[in-house]
Formats: C-alpha cells, sequence, structure tokens
C-alpha cells in the first residue's frame, strides 16, 4: 500500500454542560406536540451553547420523544446512558427539502438529525437514538414469515405488487408516493411532492459539510433510510458505536461516507438490512463537476453481524475513492464480505484500497466481488442507466482489494475456500493482488 497518513484530529469541546429538562424538555410523553415542544427545548439548549463557544448538552436518563435537531458549532451531544432519543414522525415536523441520497441531489425529508457546515461537534455517550424507521420504511414480502406479513397487513393495505413479490408500504401516502415519484424535473416539484413526505424517507443523521466530528458510544437503530450519512465532510471519528436496523429494513445502510477525506471507523458493531461499511462519492457526470474523492479512510477493529456487504465500496463512486485500509474485521452471516460495485456510465477511479486481516463466517454469496453491472431496485422500478461515453469507462480497481495480505479466512456455507467473483465489462483492472487466500 502506498503510504498514507491517516491522522484524524479529533473535536475538543469546552467544559460548559446545560441539560435538556433545563430548557423545558420532559422525557415519557408521546405526543407530536411534545415532540414538539422537547425539539425546541433541544435545539435551543444546542443554540445556546454555540453561541457561547461550545460545551455539552446533555440528553438525561429517558425516552426522549421528539421532532428534529441540528447540531451547530462546538456542541457535543451526549446521550447518557439508559437515555433514548426516540424521533417522531410527521407531515409538519419533517419538511421536504433538496439535499444528496444515492449520489445526486434529489427530494427528501429533512433528517431528524442534521450538521450543516458546523465545525468541532460530536454526538457520544452511551444511550440510544431512535429513528422510528419502522414508521417509515416499506418492507419486501419475501423477507418475511408469513406472520410477520399479516401483521404488517393489520397496520396498512397498501402493497406494491413487484418482479420479486409484494412490497408492503406503511402508508398512503407513501404509497401514492411512489405511485407518482415526483422528482427534482417536475415544475414546483416540492410543492407537488409534500403530500407524499413519507415516500421520501430521510437518512436519519446527516452530516453535510462538517469537519472535526465524533461519533462515539452512541447506538444508531431503526433509521428511515440510512443510518449515519457524512457527506463531504473532513477529520470524521466514528467508534464504539452500535449501528443496527433490521435485516428486512430497506435502504438500511449503516454507514455511508461520502466524499469525505481523513475518517477513522473503529471498535464498533454493525447489524443492518443492507451495506454495513459503505463508502461513496457521488454518482454519474454531474457528481464529477465537483471535485471530491473519499480518501484516507482507516477502518479496523469492526463487527459486522449481518447486513449486504461487511465493507463496500459504491456504487456511487464517480469523483473517485482512494488510500483506504481496512483491517482486523470480522463479518458474520453478510450477504458479501467485500464489494466493490459501479455501473457503465459512472466513472471514477478507485485506487489504493487494502483489505487485511478479514475474518468472515458463513457469508451467504462471494467472499469478495468486483462488479460494474450493479442496478439499484427501486421498489417496483429498475434505475435507468442511460447512454455510455467512453470517458465515463472506470479505470476501476487501480491496487484495488489488496486483499488479505496477511490472513482472509472465509468459512462459508456454500463454498469451503474463499470465493471471488471479477465482472468487469469493458473496464481494466490494474494491480489486483490477493495474498494468502
Amino acid at each position: 500500500m502506498k503510504k498514507v497518513n491517516f491522522d484524524v484530529k479529533l473535536p475538543a469541546f469546552v467544559d460548559r454542560i446545560v441539560y435538556v429538562d433545563n430548557y423545558g424538555a420532559r422525557p415519557y410523553c408521546y405526543t407530536i406536540e411534545d415532540a414538539s415542544r422537547n425539539a425546541d427545548a433541544i435545539n435551543r439548549a444546542i443554540n445556546y451553547i454555540s453561541e457561547k463557544g461550545g460545551g455539552t448538552v446533555v440528553i438525561p436518563e429517558g425516552i426522549w420523544f421528539t421532532a428534529p435537531i441540528e447540531i451547530k458549532s462546538d456542541v457535543e451531544l451526549r446521550i447518557e446512558k439508559n437515555a433514548i432519543l426516540k424521533f417522531s414522525k410527521d407531515i409538519d415536523q419533517y419538511p421536504l427539502i433538496i439535499t444528496n441520497y444515492e449520489g445526486q441531489e434529489c427530494i427528501r425529508a429533512k433528517s431528524p438529525i442534521t450538521a450543516e457546515n458546523a465545525i468541532n461537534i460530536g454526538i457520544t455517550g452511551g444511550g440510544v437514538i431512535d429513528g422510528s424507521g419502522d414508521l417509515w420504511r416499506p418492507v419486501k414480502q419475501f423477507k418475511m414469515t408469513e406472520r410477520q406479513w399479516q401483521e404488517l397487513m393489520k397496520k396498512s393495505q397498501y402493497t406494491i405488487d413487484t418482479k420479486e413479490g409484494g412490497i408492503w408500504m406503511p402508508t398512503e401516502s407513501s404509497f401514492k408516493g411512489n405511485e407518482h415519484n415526483i422528482q427534482l424535473d417536475a415544475e414546483n416539484a416540492l410543492e407537488k411532492a409534500s403530500e407524499y413526505y413519507d415516500f421520501y424517507r430521510p437518512v436519519m443523521v446527516s452530516l453535510r459539510h462538517c469537519k472535526r466530528i465524533l461519533l462515539d458510544g452512541v447506538t444508531f437503530m431503526n433509521s428511515p433510510a440510512w443510518n449515519i450519512h457524512p457527506f463531504f465532510c473532513k477529520n470524521l471519528t466514528v467508534r464504539n458505536v452500535t449501528v443496527s436496523n433490521p435485516y428486512y429494513a430497506q435502504n438500511g445502510d449503516g454507514i455511508d461516507v461520502e466524499s469525505c477525506k481523513k475518517v477513522h471507523i473503529h471498535n464498533c458493531t454493525f447489524e443492518t438490512g443492507d451495506d454495513a461499511i459503505c463508502l461513496k462519492s457521488g454518482k454519474n457526470a454531474v457528481a464529477r463537476q465537483i471535485e471530491g474523492p473519499c480518501e484516507d479512510v482507516y477502518i479496523h477493529d469492526c463487527l459486522v453481524n449481518k447486513g449486504h456487504g461487511g465493507f463496500v465500496i459504491g456504487s456511487e463512486m464517480s469523483r473517485g475513492i482512494k488510500n483506504v485500509l481496512v483491517e482486523n474485521c470480522t463479518f458474520l452471516g453478510t450477504d458479501v464480505g467485500v464489494r466493490i460495485k459501479s455501473a457503465l456510465g459512472r466513472g471514477g477511479v478507485i485506487e489504493n484500497i487494502n483489505v487485511k486481516n478479514i475474518n468472515m463466517v458463513d457469508i451467504k454469496e462471494q467472499a469478495i466481488i468486483l462488479t460494474m453491472s450493479y442496478v439499484l431496485n427501486l421498489l417496483n422500478r429498475n434505475e435507468e442507466i442511460n447512454g455510455i461515453d467512453k470517458d465515463d469507462l472506470a479505470r476501476a480497481a487501480e491496487d484495488a482489494a489488496n486483499a488479505a495480505s496477511n490472513a482472509l479466512s472465509v468459512y462459508s456455507t456454500r463454498y469451503c475456500l474463499p470465493s471471488f467473483t471479477a465482472a468487469l465489462r469493458q473496464s481494466q483492472i490494474y494491480t489486483l493482488r490477493l495474498h494468502h487466500s
């Protein structure tokens, strides 16, 4: 591996502490009005600490039902042990916005937790953040037992028929939102889409253009879409966290690090309904108009219990991904162990990627797969791949998957030896090395 400086700067917080109950927040209150009051109290506490030059906002022990909150510069949000920050779901509390998701600018509902252009921030403690994703997410029938499916049907009768079978929709508005599928190219798109707000499921924690971020000790769970989405951030540390979604959670990724620089993820546990630890950098020509590779990423000592992929690059990778070291991790029962995925037309370069000392058990499909034919399954329609320009063809995997340079052990119910698949039509692989596999 090319020598890379993985030093990541940590935030530092002033010794100033406030408690949200002193601002009017109340635990164990569960109406929409309670959620609005608690969000107002938490946001006022955050604003106060930020304006005073920094410090810590404490969520004490208890269950705190709240609407969306926004973290500002120099603020540590500490969720104490036995505290649960549980988010509401209401059309007035989650307005539609234009943001980035799955590699492109698009319409989404406001995220439960947002930080934008913030410097020196943290979400810490031993508590839980619950995004109430079960109220937002569709569910595919083939992932359910018959009894589970019937329980869902008691909550909502709205379903979509697809080639994979039925998909349960949690509300009439999400069902109709899928039917109309209003996107940014429509005139007055936000206004027209607003009544279908819960079709546009948000990521739970949205960190945009932030610097010096620490996520430490918290459990992030039950997200409407992805759990954690850092976007164009620098100096991001994620340590000692648990990220959890049920196996059937649609788009229930663990962490999707997009176009970030200087990232350290370690001693974390993931169990997700989609990819667990994922690196991205935008999609297609529109993404390549802005420079922003995902680079200088060190991931180690993490456990992935279940998920589509343990460690994944893509499929959005048009700005490039480089200088990545993943080591000393364990993947238990993931669909795929290590996956690098893209599609013809994306462009971008994947280079200097090293994966070593990974133990995998009960991997359902491939231990390692590189593919250029990945297509998103968007409920009852597939992602369209437009015309291909020769300049768009990815020079995929320069030094990609310098995998298993010490010991890559795979014990799978399907394979008795490590399995590897490369499917990169019309593209080139440079310097692919598999050691001691």
